[in-house]
């Protein structure tokens, strides 16, 4: 018998083993990303404290209109990664691990890194 192929199954394996390696501190925070196929989400998590720092998505009203309502691009997936670095920065932090949320390192993601690193946050 012949499993069926379950794409977001396989994201989520992928996910958890990532998760199993990598945790956010107060002093290098998570940076988690999400990505649909409308919309890309990036958030900020302390682990040890189980709480959200930082967040950007497209689906905000100012970030969304800046993009002319094209949220699915690789342009806006680099608004989201210039977007939640200077929140970040705004915030004092400076330092983040990478979370790709089992996602392949390409396309959508690499720009939110890319965009995150252009604004100042390290990896």
């Amino acid at each position: 018998m012949i499993k069926p192929f379950n794409r977001k199954a396989k994201r989520i394996k992928r996910h958890l083993a990532i998760r199993r390696r990598v945790s956010g501190t107060m002093a290098a925070p998570r940076l988690s990303v999400f990505v649909s196929e409308k919309h890309a989400y990036a958030q900020i998590i302390d682990d040890e404290h189980s709480k959200t720092l930082v967040s950007a998505s497209t689906t905000e009203k100012s970030i969304r209109e800046a993009l002319n309502g094209k949220t699915w691009n690789k342009a806006a997936a680099r608004r989201i990664g210039e977007e939640i670095g200077k929140r970040a920065i705004e915030m004092g932090l400076k330092k983040v691990v990478f979370d790709r949320g089992g996602f392949l390192y390409h396309g959508r993601i690499k720009e939110i890194a890319d965009g995150a690193r252009e604004s100042g946050l390290e990896f």
